[in-house]
């Protein structure tokens, strides 16, 4: 009751036993699953065999993270009408994976990794830079979903932080090391149906009980930049996160290691579908913040302004809606992230350069390991609190926005070479960091994707050789 006093629409104790009973479930879950794992495939790719059903689940579940949750509504309470809208547009990165994902599953059909595509189209030095690149920005999503972990506790229920993030992590830890990505997209299934529903709830809540018009009204008077169409910096990001949400995807080993796991008809129609579920849920989540000004609601840090409107306007039961939806989104990447990201580590670090004999038992131990590893460490970067969501996931657009062209090209054109494919990836990725640093982190991507985009036209442009397909087809006998 204290804590209710104090402002929070959850006791610590109620909040603390949600994360207690879902994680209790989730863990039970991914031992019960996991059990049917007997090879390192089959831990990390689900034995190839995922089914549309679950595909479009994970695809649209893994997508619901911190960013469309927490960030969504940050971004709008910065950038107003544009913010939510240019969110809503990182859809379009699962829309085109599409088609990409039917060529990922027909050019690698032995494939483990991103980092697999990338050392055979285009040799050793490129393969590095990319893992480099993956490496940052798996880091970076892995904090700031540990960190989005602890900032929910926080702002519904006043829980301390670090309780909140240590809890999330341990959970999404213990049942991936169990169940692997079968784990992972059953869990996935389930967590997107929650999503949905709770999404609807909350907005359906919001409009009962506040409205439409007290909120323009409020924002007409005091912030009229925030519906403004010609905000500037809105605008800006708008195209910013269009291609560094291309660019997240792209590149990335979650959804690489989804394409290769689906079945080969499946892929598709599953990115497909994924994509324009996920498409309505930032602006829903975005307009939670435009009620802020209204309702006098100025959180000490921006990306608490979701979960702190919806806590005031809705009471205990909206909170405890937003608490579990919230939860859900942040398990569902988290789990994705730390399955594919130790999937990167051991095949493309440990199995490729370390020991190219590992057997298969050795790899499936090697993967289980780096799991807690990687858990650990985003744990020690999350204890600080390093920065807010929004500033942390946008400095890794630098580096991801650089892959798109070689990851896209380098998949349908066979005259784009590792030279050019390098240097596209490393000097997009420098130009980007520069230009998040001397302009802002809303022009980072673009600048990162431009200039990469234009050494890789010059590439094909200036290329004499022609890349052999068949050298993608690698057969291992681990």
């Amino acid at each position: 009751m204290d804590e209710q006093v104090a402002g929070f629409a959850l006791n610590s104790t109620l909040g603390l036993s949600i994360v207690v009973v879902f994680g209790i479930l989730w863990v039970c879950f991914g031992y019960y699953l996991g059990r049917s794992n007997k090879t390192h495939e089959d831990f990390a790719l689900a034995g190839r065999n995922v089914g549309f059903a679950f595909a479009a689940a994970t695809a649209m579940a893994t997508w619901v993270t911190s960013n469309t949750t927490l960030v969504a509504p940050e971004l709008t309470y910065q950038f107003g009408i544009w913010g939510m809208i240019g969110y809503s547009f990182a859809a379009l990165g699962l829309i085109f994976f599409a088609p990409l994902s039917a060529r990922i599953r027909e050019l690698l059909p032995h494939g483990y990794t991103s980092g697999d595509f990338i050392r055979l189209r285009y040799g050793v030095w490129a393969w590095r830079i990319f893992i480099v690149i993956s490496m940052v920005y798996a880091m970076g999503w892995l904090i700031s979903l540990g960190m989005a972990g602890g900032i929910l506790l926080q702002a519904l229920s006043g829980l301390d932080y670090h309780i909140g993030m240590s809890a999330i992590l341990l959970i999404c830890v213990t049942y991936t090391l169990f169940g692997g990505l079968k784990a992972v997209i059953a869990t996935d299934f389930i967590q997107a149906l929650i999503i949905i529903i709770g999404v609807v709830l909350v907005a359906v809540l919001l409009l009962v009980n506040t409205g439409l018009e007290p909120i323009h009204e409020q924002l007409s008077v005091e912030h009229p930049q925030l519906l403004s169409l010609l905000f500037p910096a809105a605008i800006m990001f708008l195209f910013n996160n269009i291609f560094f949400g291309l660019g997240e995807i792209f590149h990335s080993n979650v959804w690489w290691s989804r394409a290769l796991a689906f079945k080969r008809k499946v892929a598709f129609r599953a990115f497909l579908v994924g994509g324009l579920l996920w498409l309505p849920i930032p602006i829903v989540t975005g307009f939670v913040a435009l009620a802020a000004p209204s309702l006098g609601i100025f959180p000490a840090s921006p990306d608490m302004v979701g979960p702190s409107v919806a806590a005031h306007v809705l009471g205990t039961f909206g909170a405890v809606i937003v608490f579990i939806v919230v939860f859900s989104a942040l398990a569902s990447s988290l789990d994705s992230l730390l399955a594919a990201t130790s999937d990167l580590v051991t095949r493309d670090l440990y199995h490729k350069h370390l020991k190219p004999n590992a057997t298969d038992t050795q790899l499936f131990s090697m993967n289980r390991r780096v799991i807690i590893g990687l858990g650990f460490i985003t744990w020690l970067f999350c204890l600080p609190q390093i920065a807010t969501l929004g500033a942390l996931l946008n400095f890794t657009g630098a580096f991801v926005a650089s892959t798109i062209w070689p990851v896209v090209l380098g998949l349908y054109k066979q005259r784009l070479t590792g030279t050019a494919a390098a240097w596209a990836m490393a000097a997009g990725t420098l130009c980007g960091l520069v230009s998040y640093f001397v302009v802002g982190f809303y022009v980072a991507a673009l600048v990162s994707c431009a200039v990469s985009g234009v050494i890789t036209w010059f590439g094909l442009r200036f290329s004499q050789t022609d890349f052999d397909w068949a050298q993608l087809n690698e057969k291992e006998g681990v």
